[in-house]
């Protein structure tokens, strides 16, 4: 029997809710080898930079290429004014909750940061 496809869409919306209410995001960083980022599968020469909605998400991809980096925690303000809007201007995407298989959505910067805010005034 075949493997179910993964529902790329449920992480996504898994990611913005559990954001919303941590207002923390994870990535994995390397001091040698920076953050933990992708090709893309759906941009020629685009990166993608790779975030999880909590720690443990972040260190189950602790292995293979990223086996020396570290579930490093990110400020939501942080992410929202300096990080996507950096990537934005570098032509990076975003990679929110990536699952074990390295699968996941490849997300414009800004239309992950417009999502973030309007989780963030749905929890106030």
């Amino acid at each position: 029997m075949p493997q179910a496809e993964p529902n790329l869409q449920e992480n996504y919306d898994q990611f913005i809710q559990h954001v919303g209410e941590t207002k923390l995001i994870w990535g994995l960083h390397s001091d040698s080898d920076g953050w933990a980022h992708s090709e893309s599968n759906e941009y020629e020469d685009t990166d993608v930079i790779l975030f999880w909605s909590d720690r443990a998400k972040a260190a189950v991809h602790q292995k293979e290429e990223w086996a020396d980096h570290t579930p490093t925690e990110i400020d939501f303000d942080d992410f929202i004014d300096s990080w996507l809007q950096g990537m934005d201007a570098d032509g990076t995407l975003a990679g929110p909750n990536w699952d074990e298989n390295f699968c996941g959505l490849e997300v414009e910067p800004k239309d992950l940061a417009d999502r973030l805010l309007a989780e963030q005034e749905d929890e106030e």
